[in-house]
């Protein structure tokens, strides 16, 4: 049973304040063989240096540059070992210092943690940070199996060198301990289709109902193939600065409050029972029946105990008390409906065992207390591993700084993509959105950051 000390809860401080600027991305798809890795990133960059109104031109930016992470989650896939150091030279930075990030599904977002340190310490005052994965040089069926090396291979890859099969016995764990039906799963991937459908980034979108969800081709029982998230190739492009660069590059930058990290045994079968970490809108009263039934061990197989950590550690960070009410827009890593539905309960939405509330209210979609996932996600929209948690921060950014639909809406971005405009695309634009949240998750939550940023 793990037991804390006060050091290992101490919460993280920002010698100096963090800002992020500035985003980009691609578009994301299946396959691109027209651009390589270089080149993805470069489109990224540019949109970040070139298309967010920042104040000084793309030759003045590259001169303030002091240090640079990059986030690629496998080299297998590309076959390229040092990729960082190529894309590196290709944006022009050399010979400037930079240092390449793995940590699985998390990769985004811990090279995000690992650029605010550089800033927050006063190591640089200029950080891009860069995320790409290239899975289109392998077949799906190898992919799947280099993505599935991030779970522990003694035990998880008995089961298939899947993740869908991981996350369906965590799926058919949660329904017995929580009485879920598959059609609170189902929603989720509803949900976050249809979101998809007004981005011209996304990769999967679709309109779907509940029953088309549940009676799509079975991936891993549960878990339908529409439940599932999608193999992409694609980059993004995140640039974090302290106060006094912030505001000479950009007239409104957000202010990262908190980026925090938790993490959790590889082996699933290795995590052991212990007291529910609390967090600030919990109590011990809110979990004195939560042992009962079939019900028996926390975090067990169907929590994520680096969520929980690296919530704690974020919320108090940040002064978040409640984070429904204090939150205005949230990122989940929906891999899957099912991880997604476990969040809900570790970062706090919702009790553990009540996760289900959360999607069923309605406070999980657009115009509801905390919309989730307007990006379309990991199901929708993208999972080019080493740029997803920084996915979800530029969209976070955008929606802060009132940018969503610079970068939705324009007729010009859906046909530079190749794509056409629906008919009936919506502005999901959250009015007034001051403060948001994005967890970027990896494995079968072996790594977890929490990021929580805030309009100045």
């Amino acid at each position: 049973m793990i037991r804390f000390g006060p050091g290992n809860l101490r919460i993280p401080e920002f010698q100096k304040p963090v800002f992020a600027v500035a985003g980009g991305l691609t578009d994301f798809r299946k396959r691109y063989p027209e651009k390589n890795s270089c080149e993805l990133t470069m489109d990224a960059m540019r949109m970040a240096v070139e298309e967010n109104n920042l104040k000084v031109s793309p030759e003045e930016f590259r001169r303030k540059v002091n240090w640079c992470v990059y986030s690629q989650f496998a080299d297998h896939f590309g076959d390229q070992l040092l990729a960082a150091a190529k894309i590196h030279d290709y944006l022009g930075f050399d010979p400037l210092g930079n240092i390449e990030v793995k940590t699985g599904g998390a990769t985004g977002g811990s090279s995000v943690l690992s650029a605010c340190q550089a800033v927050a310490s006063g190591y640089a005052d200029c950080v891009p940070v860069v995320g790409w994965e290239r899975m289109d040089e392998v077949t799906t069926k190898v992919g799947n199996s280099y993505i599935a090396s991030a779970a522990c291979k003694d035990f998880e890859s008995e089961l298939g060198w899947m993740y869908a099969a991981y996350y369906a016995l965590m799926a058919k764990r949660y329904q017995l301990e929580n009485e879920v039906p598959h059609e609170t799963l189902a929603k989720i991937a509803v949900k976050n289709r249809e979101y998809a459908r007004h981005t011209p980034f996304s990769q999967n979108p679709g309109k779907y109902t509940v029953e088309d969800i549940l009676k799509n081709e079975m991936v891993s029982d549960p878990l339908t193939f529409l439940e599932c998230c999608v193999m992409s190739v694609g980059a993004a492009v995140l640039i974090l600065c302290d106060e006094k660069v912030a505001y000479e590059l950009s007239d409104n930058p957000v202010q990262i409050t908190a980026c925090c990290g938790g993490t959790h045994t590889l082996r699933t079968a290795d995590r052991r029972h212990m007291p529910i970490l609390l967090l600030p809108n919990e109590t011990e009263e809110t979990y004195k029946n939560y042992f009962s039934g079939d019900r028996q061990d926390w975090p067990g197989f169907s929590s994520f105990l680096a969520a929980r950590m690296a919530a704690y550690l974020a919320y108090h960070m940040a002064g978040i008390k409640d984070p429904v009410k204090d939150l205005d827009i949230l990122e989940t890593h929906d891999a899957f409906t099912i991880s997604d539905i476990q969040t809900y309960e570790d970062i706090g939405l919702r009790p553990y065992g009540h996760g289900r509330e959360f999607i069923e209210s309605g406070e999980a979609f657009f115009e509801g207390a905390l919309p989730t996932n307007l990006s379309g996600g990991l199901i929708g929209s993208m999972h080019a591993v080493g740029a997803t948690g920084i996915f979800q921060l530029v969209e976070v950014l955008w929606q802060l700084q009132n940018k969503w639909g610079q970068f939705h809406e324009p007729e010009g971005l859906w046909t530079r993509y190749g794509k056409t405009k629906p008919d009936d695309f919506r502005n999901l634009q959250v009015e007034g959105a001051k403060r948001g949240c994005a967890i970027s998750h990896a494995g079968t939550g072996s790594h977890v950051t929490c990021t929580i940023m805030e309009k100045v």
